[in-house]
């Protein structure tokens, strides 16, 4: 069975939504990423992964495969016909990549990356001043469409509704942009969404009311 290290409410979130929409039954071993303890058992995180990030998928063979745009193609792989992501070959697997990418880049590490893990000491202000041209480009292409790639819910949709989700405890208000929070609004409607947040919304909790 596949294995899942993650942290509630953090990007991992999305591997968890893939999985879940693919139907993949996988472990879930939560791990602190301040701490860098599993929280399972006690060890040391950086055992499992020298990076101590989140997500960390170890596989069926027991090889182990990190960063999230990876991750979250080799999910949808693992089930083609749950449409996760396009085959290979198909065109629009490039412009799946393409959103994970921006998604990973422009919005998790040039924005919520630093305004969850540095002290605001004045060096947030030009991530704080960029975040709303990043976001103008999901915006715009979502303004006529329900999805970013396609005509169906993939990965890159998991990916960027976690990263819809932070921006609001990151201070950042998406009904400056309807058709962002009107994407969000269709992406929480899913069973499979809805699911996956409200599991980790209620573990953030015990984390929070925990802290190691």
């Amino acid at each position: 069975m596949l294995q899942l290290y993650f942290f509630p409410m953090a990007c991992s979130l999305a591997s968890r939504i893939a999985l879940m929409e693919a139907g993949i039954e996988a472990h879930y071993h939560l791990a602190h990423i301040w701490t860098k303890e599993v929280v399972d058992d006690g060890s040391d995180f950086r055992g499992i992964s020298p990076k101590g990030a989140v997500p960390v998928l170890v596989l069926e063979n027991g090889e182990r495969l990190t960063e999230s745009a990876a991750v979250l193609q080799y999910i949808a792989d693992l089930k083609p016909e749950a449409g996760l992501a396009p085959r290979f070959g198909d065109p629009d697997r490039y412009r799946l990549q393409e959103w994970l990418s921006f998604i990973g880049a422009e919005i998790h590490k040039a924005f919520l990356f630093p305004t969850f893990w540095y002290k605001d000491d004045g060096s947030l202000a030009k991530p704080r001043a960029r975040i709303a041209q990043t976001l103008s480009v999901p915006s715009a292409h979502l303004a006529d469409r329900e999805f970013l790639v396609g005509n169906r819910f993939t990965v890159a949709d998991a990916h960027l509704t976690w990263a819809l989700l932070l921006l609001r405890p990151a201070g950042v208000d998406i009904a400056q942009w309807p058709s962002l929070s009107a994407y969000i609004e269709r992406m929480q409607a899913r069973p499979a969404v809805l699911g996956a947040i409200a599991t980790e919304m209620a573990l953030r909790k015990t984390v929070a009311a925990n802290p190691a």
